[in-house]
């Protein structure tokens, strides 16, 4: 008997597959239950829902309560990408963060406000983006555990201080130092090697405080002193200046796409897109919808704001930003 599975429990499952902590896939396992259709053709269904329902809160059960020995630098993902935040001490990072976020971290006027990695929720049109705030990194002591949220993060931004006439050098050995822990930070159009012995991210350089009074003369400055090592931008965290810029090239450096799935004979919702990497296929979104979805695929139509309309595919048809794609199966 065909399981006849709705929308809303497609969703469920689809939560669960990209839930990355036990609550979360616990929460998207009581959905599923919820939203399951209730016959005969879903009688195993709802008894391995059941199933993983009571060992996830068995899990959660058993956590133990005491605190941790010391700080975790492990930042769960979240969202369409994970971009790590990094900077000297007082460049002004969190202010930044909390400018595109609206968040809000904790902000000081002196140096090594922030004492642990912190992740917030950046909102670009209809996805989100984890931005995670780091300690500050000075060339003479720069903490491996942040290294390593570098090296686990997707891309880099390097918050740089405009009103601080030292900072070019001070750069200059970051960069140094962190290329001796096999961490190169590049320029988003830097091509990214297959096989690589060491960790490259693509990098912007906010260059913050844009309004205060040296600034011009800094940033001339910093764009000759590191020509093409790093890709700088004026910004203000605290007037704003060139926030919207930035969000749309952290969008872009991120090689995401938004694609949205459409049932036939209705509206596709573009409130809740899937975010997939560049180069995606029709028969890996399939995948990603719901993995029975790849076995038993037909075709596919494709809409392209105004190249496509409806267009017939196969699986192996890629896909681009903004695609609207109805499932055959």
């Amino acid at each position: 008997m065909p399981a006849n599975l709705t929308p809303q429990y497609l969703e469920a499952d689809r939560k669960f597959r990209e839930a990355k902590t036990p609550q979360d896939k616990l929460e998207a396992l009581e959905e599923m239950m919820a939203t399951i259709p209730k016959h005969k053709g879903t009688e195993k269904m709802r008894a391995m829902i059941k199933t993983n329902i009571s060992k996830f809160k068995a899990a959660l059960q058993a956590r133990p309560a005491g605190a941790r020995r010391g700080p975790s630098f492990h930042v769960e993902r979240s969202g369409a990408g994970q971009v790590a935040v990094i900077g000297p001490p007082n460049s002004g990072k969190s202010s930044l963060i909390a400018a595109l976020t609206g968040a809000q971290p904790e902000v000081g006027d002196y140096p090594y406000t922030t004492r642990t990695p912190a992740p917030y929720m950046m909102k670009f049109e209809n996805i989100l983006i984890q931005l995670v705030d780091t300690p500050p990194i000075a060339p003479e002591d720069v903490e491996s555990d942040v290294v390593e949220v570098v090296k686990a993060a997707d891309a880099v931004l390097f918050v740089i201080d405009l009103a601080d006439q030292d900072s070019a050098d001070a750069v200059d050995k970051l960069l140094a130092d962190l290329k001796d822990r096999r961490v190169e930070l590049v320029a988003p159009d830097h091509p990214l090697p297959g096989e690589r012995s060491q960790f490259v991210k693509r990098t912007i350089a906010p260059a913050n405080k844009s309004d205060a009074p040296s600034a011009g003369d800094n940033f001339g400055f910093l764009q000759e002193y590191f020509g093409g090592r790093l890709s700088l931008r004026q910004v203000s965290a605290r007037r704003g200046d060139g926030l919207e810029e930035l969000r749309r090239e952290i969008f872009a450096f991120l090689d995401i796409i938004r694609a949205y799935s459409k049932t036939p004979g209705k509206k596709p919702s573009l409130d809740d897109p899937f975010s997939l990497r560049q180069g995606t296929t029709v028969g890996e979104m399939a995948r990603a919808v719901h993995k029975d979805f790849v076995e038993k695929f037909k075709y596919a139509r494709v809409w392209r704001r105004d190249s496509l309309q409806g267009q017939m595919v196969n699986r192996d048809f890629v896909l681009e930003d903004g695609d609207v794609v109805e499932l055959h199966i």
